[in-house]
């Protein structure tokens, strides 16, 4: 199954660093959030990704280009007048990553349109480029399986509101509203599953995933929430950031499963 994430923002509350490079590369434990992002769903078994890159998306192309040899030993041997590259070493993640070009003002359920002929007619996985969660997506998987409805979406409580969730008692989401900072609710964390038919809900690049989409999905019944009361935290800004620096620094670092 593929998973797609969206790293096409430019990252304005964190502009210090976003103006150098799109906020899903900026790096926590010398590495993109994006590459924790990949290692947790690696670590369920989830190995193709398809990045929904915009905003200075060359630094992304470039960096999965170089990603190779830099988790490589190599020897760069030019004595006999001509470049002989011997690969001594190699810590590579067993990954299939398609980055693509999906415009630089592009909204988010655009960006996912775009995609489509990347997905082709099946299931597929959908978070966010900016935040790491310790939920267990082959929990999440089942669930959604369970219910058979069109999309779930991984709900986290939350004071600082992101996208306003009212769940009912069989976890269905009976309606879906942008922030209130007076909220104190669920919200929608991302680690999305979703089936091709959520396509048929995405007009074109103008269209916010988070509103028409999710709403429409709302009234027919369609969109299932798969409540985690774990770890989940966005990098937002450079407080945040920290935050997850020190975690990892720590030892402390819920999302982080791999060796």
């Amino acid at each position: 199954m593929k998973v797609v994430i969206l790293a096409g923002g430019a990252g304005t509350r964190i502009a210090e660093e976003s103006q150098y490079k799109p906020k899903p590369m900026i790096e926590i434990g010398g590495k993109p959030i994006l590459w924790h992002i990949m290692k947790e769903y690696s670590y369920y078994g989830f190995n193709e990704f398809i990045i929904c890159a915009g905003y200075k998306q060359h630094i992304i192309k470039e960096w999965f280009a170089d990603y190779f040899l830099n988790n490589s030993d190599i020897t760069f041997d030019y004595t006999k007048g001509k470049n002989e590259m011997t690969i001594h070493n190699c810590h590579l993640d067993l990954w299939k990553v398609t980055v693509v070009d999906t415009g630089l003002n592009t909204m988010t359920g655009g960006r996912i349109k775009r995609v489509q002929k990347y997905i082709g007619d099946e299931r597929f996985m959908l978070t966010y480029g900016d935040g790491v969660c310790d939920v267990d997506i082959g929990k999440l998987l089942a669930f959604h399986k369970s219910h058979g409805k069109i999309a779930t979406l991984t709900a986290v409580l939350q004071e600082q509101q992101k996208g306003i969730l009212n769940i009912g008692g069989d976890n269905a989401v009976k309606s879906f509203r942008e922030k209130n900072l007076a909220d104190s609710a669920a919200i929608n964390a991302g680690y999305m599953v979703l089936e091709p038919e959520i396509f048929e809900f995405i007009e074109g690049d103008d269209t916010v995933f988070e509103r028409e989409p999710l709403e429409n999905l709302v009234e027919r019944g369609e969109l299932m929430s798969y409540m985690h009361r774990g770890f989940w935290q966005c990098m937002d800004n450079g407080r945040e950031k920290h935050l997850l620096e020190k975690m990892l620094a720590n030892g402390n670092a819920p999302w982080k499963k791999w060796q």
